[in-house]
């Protein structure tokens, strides 16, 4: 069995073995400069996976911080993030160290249109026919 390649050419034990500095110095330069900035700002998530890391808790960590960048030490954590309407459950794997948890929670669906609606011209309704 071939072992997968997930961050920057490490694989998902060495990724996840990773300390904060490590990993800030792998990251592109995007992520780093969001961790360094926004450490504060994001003290209470850190705090909370802290917690969540003691605890081995089952239910998801929630939050509407979407632009945190996702660590080492978070995997195989559960997250449950805002995604404008409810909140999306995740679990974080290897492969998505270095990218934000709102990459993973979609803001919006897909649109599935029905049938024309009430007023709709002849033209229209015939579109819907197949």
């Amino acid at each position: 069995m071939v072992e997968r390649i997930v961050f920057k050419g490490m694989t998902a034990d060495q990724v996840s073995k990773l300390s904060g500095e490590e990993f800030l110095r792998l990251a592109n330069s995007r992520a780093r400069r969001s961790v360094k900035r926004n450490f504060l700002r994001y003290r209470e998530l850190f705090k909370k996976a802290e917690e969540y890391r003691k605890s081995k808790n089952d239910k998801p960590i929630r939050t509407h911080v979407r632009e945190a960048v996702i660590i080492p030490q978070w995997i195989g954590m559960k997250f449950a993030v805002h995604n404008g309407k409810e909140f999306q459950n995740l679990t974080i794997t290897a492969n998505m160290v270095g990218y934000r948890l709102g990459d993973f929670a979609f803001t919006t669906k897909r649109v599935q249109h029905s049938a024309p609606g009430i007023r709709a011209t002849k033209g229209s309704k015939a579109l819907g026919e197949k």
